[in-house]
Formats: C-alpha cells, structure tokens, sequence
C-alpha cells in the first residue's frame, strides 16, 4: 500500500474533483486577503447527488492564500482554497459559519458539506445546527478543487494496492521499496520545492482566511479524524480566534511518525478481533462464521497463491482484500459487506472485495483514481520529519507482526513512501492551545483509524480539552446517536461544555 489514510469521514461515493474540465481546480490571481466573491454553485450537489437539499441555499468561493505563509510575499504566488457556503432557509437567530473537514488528509470538504446539508435522517448534520450556522466546506490546499496535486500514476496506485501487505520475502519487500520510491520520485518531479507547502501548519493558516472570508470575528470549528490534527494546530496558532472547536476521532500530535502508525495497527487489529466477535455471536448476518478472521486470512492466503480474477481485468490479491478489510472497519455498517465480500471470494467471486477496496482507494471504473492518496502522502510526508530506514521499517515489519497479526506488518510498510519524499519538511506543533476556549476533543472506543487512547491525550495536551466518549464501533462519532449529537450540539449552540467524563452509550 502507499500510505494508510489517518481516517476519512467524506461518504465513499465521492466523486473527484480534480479533473481539469472542472471550473473550481482554476487557480485565482486575487491577492491573500481581498473580497470574496460568491456565486451560486447549485451545479455542486447536482453533480454529487442529482439535486441540492430542500431548502438549502449553496454558494461558492476561490479563496486566494500564500503558497507559503511563512513568506507571503514570495514571487505573489497563491494557491486557490476552493470553500462552499450552504445556508438553511429555516435559519434564525444565525450565530454564525461552521466550518468543518472530514479528514483523509486528502477528503474534500466541500463534498462532505454538501452531503451533510441533507440532513440528519441521511446522516447529515442536525436541523438544530443548520438552523444556525452556515455550513462552509473547503477543500486544502492540494486536494480536490484547490490547486488539486497529482503525482501518482494509476498504475503505480494499481500495483500499490494489489502489492502484498506484508511481503516477507525479500524480493517482495524490495519490490514494494522500488515501487514507493518511484512514486516519491515522480512527486518530487512535478512539484519540486512546493511539497513543503502542502504541509498540515500551512493548511491551518488557510483556515484562518477562510473565517475571515466568512465574516467570522471568532471560528466555529468541526473536524473529524485528520481535521483533528488541523484543528490542533490552528488552535496553537490562532487560540484568541476560536469561539468553539469540536474535535471528533483524535490524531495524536506528540506522537513520532512510528508511534502513529503502530497506533492505528493497534486500533485496527482491536476493531478486527471486534468484528469477528459480532461474526460469532450472529451467524445468520455473517456468512463466514464462526472464525471470521480464519476466513479472511485463509483467503489471503489463497490470494497469494491463486488470486480470482475480477470483470475488469484485476485479480483480487491479497493486498485488494486487505484494502477491502480496511475499507468494511471504518463503520459498522461495513461489517455485513465485508463478510458477503469473503463469501463470494470462496465462491470464486470478486465483485464484493473490489466494491469495497475501490471505494476506499477512489478508484473509477475507468481505472483512474481521485486525487485523495496523492494529497495524503503529501501531507503526511510534508509533516513528517522522523521517517523511518527501509533497514527500520524492516525491522519493525517483523516485530509487529506479531504484535498485531493482520495490520501490523501493513502499517510497517505503509511508513515507506515518506522514507523516499523528497524535500523539505514541516512538521506540525506539538503543545498547548493558551488563549483558547474549552476544545470539545470526541473518541470512540472502538475507532480503528483513531484508537481512542488519542482522546484524552489530545485533550491533555491542548490544555482546554475536554473528552466525550462514545462507547461505539467505526471511525468518529458524530452525529451517530442521540446522546452525541445532544452533547456536541450543546457545546456548538449554547458554548455548553459536556458534562465532565460523559460516556455516551453504543446505540
């Protein structure tokens, strides 16, 4: 695999929006600071969904930010930050813009805007929430619409996700390096001395344009997974700006490069053994019982032998059904899909895997993919300054092997394309958030992406934290239940922190 995703709340069925036929992927000459100028953009859902929310009103903005803040005035040379701006008719008492981000790094906001503007009968925000903020989605710089970046050859991302997850030979592993420092190589290519700014510190700077482009004296803040590392950092950045922050599914800044990624093994591995549990304990929902996690490592197995061939040519190796099984953990909801999936591989039928994998690599039936991973490594290597050798990552292959028996040699492996990144590095703060209000810091207990240990260490660490739980399965936790949404909607409305060491139950 190139990378594991810190997590992505933005719904799987997401179109790109990097095409070059796209009007909003056009960079803007306006200089950092001028007046926005928004325009009716009801063509957004339309393309998304086949028709906007009854009784939402959408607009649209280019945004024009420094290519690096920590030289603004540098050549003039800008990226455009591509923002949406959804508001209720039903609004009252407005208190203000809500901007939130899904995560990834590399998740479109201003799709995942659009997708919770639907309503909270379709997973979207509460009514009590749209009745009074507006909605803004962005998309960072380099994903999506802004300025997308695309370095990754489709069949590089092809070979990637079909490589083995953990190659124990050693032609398999220096395969697998060959083919990460090729990716590395063709990014540095293209973008040279610009992957630095594409840098986490960058992006919350971006933010802070954002709030003034909304009118915002202060900002109200939702993120979920990776948008609670942006979070993190905008708040040691701009601490006097904020009037309320909600972080939901905690990346952990003190941790190493290393730290994180055995983490999320960790996480993972624990909502794995969580959804063979659920296999045993419901046979009839769950074909491959009872040992779900014998069905689906004896197909990996088999995989690697003698992998099924699927109507487009691809054959499911063990690195497609291990991205399937990454894919089924980030909800629930994906436990049924993942075992039918493994049911039909014993059937000598595909489908089911490549549904699940193609939806979490954004994969197009034409083969091409969005621009999600890109963007991610060049986040993540950007942020990155304590990469590890391909000697370390070796290491630490065999050693989480048998820590964490499904994930821990993938998460090993996945750390190689930020060992090759080429240039400079910009890693994110690590420390208190003086100045600012009561942070909002949500975790889920059994939350593969972003184990929960990450809640209360992010919230420590901020200095303003406080932590609600919610003691369910997936990746981040609202709006999933009503004792959440309460809680989070108390605190976004009313500036009413949750009572102290709330546990919110599963269902």
């Amino acid at each position: 695999m190139v990378i594991t995703l810190a997590g992505c709340t933005v719904p799987t069925f997401a179109p790109d929006g990097s095409g070059e036929d796209d009007p909003f992927a056009k960079s803007t000459s306006a200089a950092p600071g001028s007046s926005t100028d928004w325009r009716s953009c009801d063509d957004v859902p339309r393309d998304l969904v086949g028709r906007g929310a009854t009784g939402m009103q959408y607009d649209c903005a280019d945004i024009a930010v420094p290519r690096d803040w920590n030289d603004p005035q540098s050549g003039g040379e800008t990226y455009s930050i591509s923002v949406i701006r959804i508001h209720s008719a039903t609004q009252k008492n407005r208190i203000g813009s809500l901007l939130i981000n899904p995560g990834g790094p590399g998740g479109s906001g201003v799709d995942t805007a659009v997708y919770l503007s639907y309503g909270e009968a379709l997973g979207g925000l509460p009514t009590e929430i749209t009745d009074k903020f507006d909605i803004i989605g962005f998309d960072p710089r380099g994903v999506g619409r802004s300025d997308p970046i695309k370095c990754i050859d489709n069949s590089d991302q092809d070979a990637s996700f079909a490589a083995p997850p953990d190659p124990a030979s050693q032609a398999d592993f220096d395969s697998l390096v060959a083919l990460n420092k090729k990716i590395a190589g063709d990014c540095g290519a293209k973008y040279g001395d610009q992957l630095v700014n594409f840098s986490t510190e960058q992006a919350a700077k971006d933010m802070d344009s954002i709030r003034a482009a909304v009118g915002d004296e202060k900002l109200s803040y939702l993120g979920w997974s990776y948008g609670t590392l942006l979070g993190a950092t905008y708040a040691q950045q701009f601490p006097a700006n904020i009037r309320a922050m909600v972080l939901d599914g905690a990346v952990d800044p003190k941790q190493t490069y290393v730290q994180g990624s055995e983490s999320q093994a960790k996480g993972f591995e624990r909502a794995f053994t969580n959804f063979t549990a659920w296999c045993k304990a419901t046979p009839a929902k769950c074909p491959i019982a009872p040992d779900a996690r014998k069905a689906v490592t004896d197909a990996m197995a088999a995989a690697a032998k003698n992998p099924i061939a699927y109507s487009d040519g691809r054959k499911a190796t063990a690195g497609w059904i291990f991205v399937a099984v990454i894919s089924s953990l980030y909800s629930e909801s994906g436990w049924t899909t993942l075992a039918q999936a493994v049911a039909g591989l014993q059937q000598g039928n595909a489908k089911g895997i490549f549904t699940l994998a193609d939806q979490y690599a954004e994969r197009k039936p034409d083969g091409s993919y969005s621009n999600l991973f890109d963007a991610n490594l060049a986040v993540n290597c950007a942020d990155t300054k304590d990469a590890p050798s391909v000697e370390e990552v070796r290491k630490l292959q065999g050693e989480w092997r048998k820590k964490y028996p499904l994930f821990g040699a993938a998460l090993a492996v996945g750390m190689l394309p930020c060992t090759f990144w080429p240039g400079e590095r910009d890693p994110y703060p690590a420390s208190t958030a003086n100045g600012a209000p009561p942070i909002v810091v949500v975790g889920t207990t059994g939350d593969p992406a972003t184990p929960y240990e990450n809640t209360a260490d992010l919230a420590s660490m901020l200095g303003v934290g406080h932590v609600l739980t919610w003691e369910g399965e997936g990746h981040t936790a609202y709006p999933s239940t009503k004792c959440i949404v309460q809680a989070v909607d108390g605190y976004l409305i009313d500036l009413t922190v949750p009572q102290e060491g709330l546990r919110c139950p599963a269902k």
